[in-house]
């Protein structure tokens, strides 16, 4: 596939849900992709992108940022607390806020640095022992426990199990996210963004799509 691709793709997912295709932002996931490939890319005119790694963000953002005005830096993947200022420092947006610890540490940089990226807490929709995530019972509580500390988070994500439909996980996030007053639903990737799209996904990650196969490190 391609950016082009993907975009066209995007747009008939939204007009199939009476979406417009302006409130889906497609994050292109370059995680573990080779500079020459993000930087076609970027030569496209795709300004929004996703890592997962802050260590390979900073490795790479930093320099691209100043050769490209505009670019947006959404961190998608587990984030450490001793990595948190530095995804601060980095990131538009932070996609994976899924435990007490990490909202304190968010917190009390905050309220050092006067400025936080947009967050969006993660929920293990699926209750999968190996995936990161706030427990869907304890969601509502996690996003009230966040505003009390003053936590921009604007919206949710999650990760459906592979091996179930992401269809009732999407519409589970899409519910808890309306009774919440939050707008982001960051949701979908390269095989299920259509299906998200229709469930209200605003953000969706995709990767090897647009990029080819990753290349591991």
């Amino acid at each position: 596939m391609s950016l082009e691709s993907i975009l066209s793709g995007v747009a008939d997912a939204a007009r199939a849900a009476n979406r417009d295709a302006a409130e889906v932002t497609l994050i292109a996931v370059s995680k573990v992709q080779p500079l020459e490939r993000v930087v076609a890319i970027l030569e496209q005119g795709h300004r929004v992108f996703g890592e997962n790694r802050v260590q390979e963000a900073a490795q790479k953002w930093p320099d691209l940022m100043e050769r490209y005005a505009g670019v947006a830096l959404h961190i998608i993947g587990p984030l450490q607390t001793n990595k948190a200022r530095q995804a601060m420092e980095l990131a538009h947006s932070i996609h994976s806020l899924d435990r007490p610890k990490l909202a304190k540490t968010l917190a009390r940089l905050a309220q050092e640095r006067g400025a936080c990226p947009d967050l969006y807490i993660q929920v293990n929709t699926g209750a999968e022992a190996q995936k990161a995530g706030i427990l869907p019972e304890a969601a509502d509580e996690f996003v009230q426990n966040c505003r009390s500390m003053d936590l921009p988070v604007v919206g949710l994500m999650c990760i459906p199990p592979v091996d179930e439909d992401p269809a009732p996980h999407f519409q589970m996030l899409a519910d808890m996210a309306g009774r919440n007053g939050l707008t982001g639903l960051s949701m979908g990737m390269s095989s299920d963004y259509a299906t998200a799209i229709a469930h209200g996904a605003t953000h969706v990650r995709v990767g090897s799509a647009i990029f080819g196969e990753r290349v591991p490190t």
